[in-house]
């Protein structure tokens, strides 16, 4: 199994609970407060407790009232004067006044609850005010005064910059207040609401590590709590850590170099080699570079290229085949290794943490101490011998090889494809070949021997090579590299790629630490709390079993069915339109409708392993052993575990309860080969999600997301699997030429947004590498025409229900509202440039701008005038 990519309304209702058929709650109304407090304290509660607390409850909730009433009428101030016509809106506002002699709780506008004898008296109030016309106000009948209500109002209201035109700058419109009230932390790269949910997230899986085991439990789950909490531990544990030291990475670097070099001790000849040979048969230094990288490999240190298992797309999707694909760069792209001043602070950290590991005394199978050793005939002359050569100092030895090595890393960096290209291109990086053919290429590596490692039992009949230009390269520059030179890349990947598993007191910590610092931006000295990287840890080795707490305490009600609900109902938008796109033909508009209609979704949670039986999670990770006074080891025996499953479905047909994602993670995603679209439990929150939201803030959100991952079926990658996951032009060649023609606008239109490269200049993002991610944004239409759909009996059954403070907005309006607010971040500068070189995202701000200017909508709802940013003449429109 490939490994999962990668972090308040939570709902407390069983996982799984069965539906009993009944209708849905009315969405304003929250669950009973006595009893949802006395089921989380497990403890009747007393009457006397009651009155106490529906007498704070009151005074709470009227408070509560007045705060969202003030924050709407203070946007509604800000408002006037900003230009446009002026209107007059009038707002009708329910509220009830209850007296009893016993209990009462009043949960929602007009509705009161009481067990003994109750005076109730609901009174009405007419407001009239002057707004401008572009917030018109809708003619609801009724606005929902419950807490949830007036919470996500508040959250809205203080989230806009009613400073800004809208139909200039939507995006800070939507987010200028949240991006004021939520600045960078310093020890972030980016700081947004996705990262903001993570952090959630990981709380509670931090309650759940920290409570005691229920003496119900069963001994399964006794088995992954105590495993998450003994990862945990071991991550905490920063003394040990220091003490420690550099121990743990030492012990791994000695490894990587016995594999390395001991074939010497059996083929002293080879001893004096400085390159590597290319003999004919399985030469000494080819078992070497072998065994080492297959080492490396198997612990997650990428170095020279990387292996992946999928489906095989030429033939049958369902076949996991083996992938070949570049990697082993230290930068994140190659466009790094062009910068001056980058290369100097990385080629210091690679010197920092190759002066950190040298012990200054090689072992016995060194190749210089193992040429001593043979070197006994002839006799030296004179016989007196030469004076000992002068030692190198460790610091220059460690400089000069630093500059080596990114010499090295250079030569693949130049041989490696374009991302764009890689991202975009299927048909281009599906290259199948022989085995024996793919091995000739290489002939430095012993691929048999490699795959030996990983896959015993199994050994491919081919490889899907993406880029085979790559492959001879490969061989070029390996016969080109000194061994001393390969050994230092090989120690320099293994330091920096598990530096953070180490103390950060040690030098090569620290070497990662201010290589981090630049590429992200991050303030000097500036750190998470400790607790927060020690749970992200545990997330990414336990993910599985964390995800099964998680889900049982965050998602359960109507959670599951409402967000599915939500796809579907943008699936059969989608393919209602389909006849309608004027670029696209009859015989391609029923293809796509057919692979629509095939697609998978999955929301929630993973039934491999089965996120709801607990001997399932316990069996995943039973290769898996925390030691609480070892978590480098630990991270790495993590990481072992992970590829042996990896390459275990090598040869076999794919797993279809399987994800990629943790059923935590703030995240979705398309999977080409399985035609499927899945959402874990992580996102379905807010500001993305909530079951107690009207109908347009849920569209505006969550539906982006749905409709971003299933228009992925049918962008510039996407399109060119059918609906089996099998490579094909499976649409007519007119409708591929007028898709790509709209490809390209939006791809022209996207390369003229830049960002700031932090020294006075800019950088133009590149249109092709994110024009995959931009045409699934454009998706966002089929979450409105969906939404358009149900409104009407959205508003009959009161689920699209008037929000306080927020009447002078339009529905349509709040719907974009949602949309961009889930992309506000505030964002490094590095970061961001980060992002423009090697991401097939765009940064946030240009996902909403240039998202919503291409959408005819969006700019009727606000009212934009003509040639306005938001209203621009010429459109790259896509989906209508």
């Amino acid at each position: 199994m490939a490994a999962p990519r990668a972090s308040t309304d939570e709902e407390t209702a069983q996982l799984l609970e069965p539906s009993n058929g009944h209708a849905a709650r009315d969405e304003c109304e929250p669950p009973g407060f006595f009893g949802g407090l006395a089921a989380a304290t497990h403890e009747p509660m007393s009457l006397l407790s009651k009155i106490l607390l529906g007498v704070c409850l009151f005074f709470l909730l009227l408070s509560s009232i007045f705060i969202g009433l003030f924050a709407g009428a203070e946007h509604k101030l800000k408002s006037v004067g900003r230009g446009g016509s002026h209107h007059t809106v009038t707002a009708t506002y329910y509220s009830t006044q209850t007296q009893t002699q016993t209990s009462t709780a009043t949960y929602y506008s007009t509705q009161t609850q009481t067990r003994t004898q109750t005076q109730t008296q609901t009174r009405t109030s007419t407001t009239t005010y002057t707004t401008t016309a572009r917030a018109p106000a809708p003619t609801a009948p009724k606005v929902c005064l419950s807490a949830n209500c007036i919470m996500i109002s508040a959250a809205i209201l203080n989230s806009l910059d009613t400073d800004v035109d809208p139909c200039e700058d939507f995006y800070s419109y939507a987010n200028g207040g949240w991006l004021q009230q939520n600045p960078l932390p310093p020890s972030k790269a980016s700081w947004g609401h996705f990262r903001q949910l993570a952090q959630k997230n990981v709380q509670v899986i931090r309650d759940i590590i920290g409570r005691d085991i229920p003496a119900d439990t069963s001994p399964a789950d006794v088995l992954s709590l105590t495993k998450l909490k003994d990862m945990y531990q071991s991550c905490m544990a920063e003394d040990t850590l220091a003490k420690l030291g550099t121990e743990p990475l030492q012990e791994l670097v000695n490894e990587v170099r016995r594999l390395y070099h001991g074939h010497i001790a059996d083929h002293p000849q080879d001893a004096h080699q400085a390159t590597f040979s290319t003999m004919e048969g399985e030469t000494a230094s080819q078992i070497g570079l072998t065994g080492a990288v297959s080492f490396l490999h198997s612990r997650g240190v990428s170095v020279l290229f990387g292996f992946d298992i999928d489906g095989d797309v030429g033939v049958n999707p369902d076949f996991m085949t083996l992938l070949f694909s570049q990697d082993g760069l230290g930068l994140p792209s190659k466009e790094y290794y062009e910068d001056k001043s980058v290369l100097k602070v990385y080629t210091n950290a690679v010197a920092n943490v190759l002066a950190a590991l040298d012990t200054g005394s090689p072992p016995d199978w060194r190749p210089g101490h193992v040429a001593k050793a043979w070197s006994f005939w002839p006799p030296s002359w004179p016989p007196w011998g030469d004076e000992d050569p002068p030692q190198e100092n460790k610091t220059i030895k460690a400089l000069r090889l630093a500059k080596a090595v990114v010499e090295l890393e250079q030569s693949l960096a130049e041989a490696s494809l374009d991302l764009d290209i890689l991202f975009q291109d299927p048909f281009f990086t599906y290259n199948p070949m022989p085995f024996d053919e793919f091995a000739d290429h290489v002939p430095e590596i012993n691929f048999p021997s490699y795959l030996s490692t990983f896959a015993p039992r199994t050994f491919p009949e081919k490889v899907v090579v993406s880029y085979p230009p790559y492959l001879h390269s490969l061989s070029y520059i390996i016969r080109h590299t000194s061994a001393e030179t390969m050994e230092a890349y090989f120690v320099s990947r293994a330091a920096l790629s598990t530096a953070i598993y180490l103390s950060p007191q040690t030098e090569v910590w620290k070497a990662r630490r201010e290589l981090d610092e630049l590429l992200q931006g991050l303030k000097k000295g500036a750190v998470d709390p400790r607790d927060d990287f020690c749970l992200a840890k545990v997330e990414n080795s336990l993910g599985f079993a964390a995800g099964r707490f998680f889900v049982q305490e965050t998602f359960g009600g109507e959670s599951h069915r409402k967000a599915a609900s939500v796809i579907d109902d943008i699936i059969t938008t989608f393919k209602a339109s389909l006849p309608n796109l004027e670029w696209m033909d009859k015989k391609s508009a029923k293809a796509a409708s057919e692979k629509a209609s095939a697609i998978r979704v999955k929301v929630g949670y993973p039934f491999y392993p089965n996120t709801t039986d607990d001997r399932s999670i316990a069996q995943y990770y039973n290769s898996v052993h925390p030691d609480p006074k070892h978590f480098f080891g630990n991270m790495i025996n993590a990481t072992i575990s992970e590829q042996r499953k990896k390459w275990y479905t090598l040869g076999r047909m794919r797993n279809p309860n399987e994800w990629l994602m943790f059923p935590s993670t703030v995240n979705a995603y398309f999977n080409p080969p399985a035609n499927e679209i899945v959402f874990p439990a992580g996102i379905l929150r807010p500001p993305f999600f909530s079951q107690d939201w009207p109908t347009y803030l849920t569209y505006g959100a969550f539906g982006a997301v749905a409709a971003h991952e299933l228009t992925h079926a049918f962008d510039s990658a996407g399109r060119m699997y059918n609906q089996r996951g099998k490579l094909e032009e499976w649409w007519t060649r007119d409708t591929s030429e007028a898709f790509e023609e709209r490809k390209n606008c939006i791809a022209e239109q996207y390369s003229k947004y830049t960002v700031s490269d932090g020294k006075g200049g800019v950088i133009h993002l590149n249109g092709n590498l994110t024009a995959g991610e931009n045409i699934g944004d454009a998706g966002l239409i089929y979450a409105y025409h969906a939404w358009q759909n149900q409104a009407a009996d959205a508003m009959a059954s009161g689920s699209d229900f008037t929000l306080p403070g927020l009447q002078d907005y339009s529905r349509d309006q709040l719907f974009f509202l949602a949309m961009a607010r889930i992309w506000a971040m505030n964002m490094q500068t590095a970061a961001e440039v980060q992002q423009v070189r090697s991401n097939p995202h765009s940064p946030v701000k240009y996902r909403v701008m240039g998202t919503l200017s291409n959408i005819p909508e969006f700019a009727k709802a606000f009212k934009c005038s003509a040639n306005a940013k938001m209203n621009p003449k010429k459109r790259c429109t896509l989906w209508e």
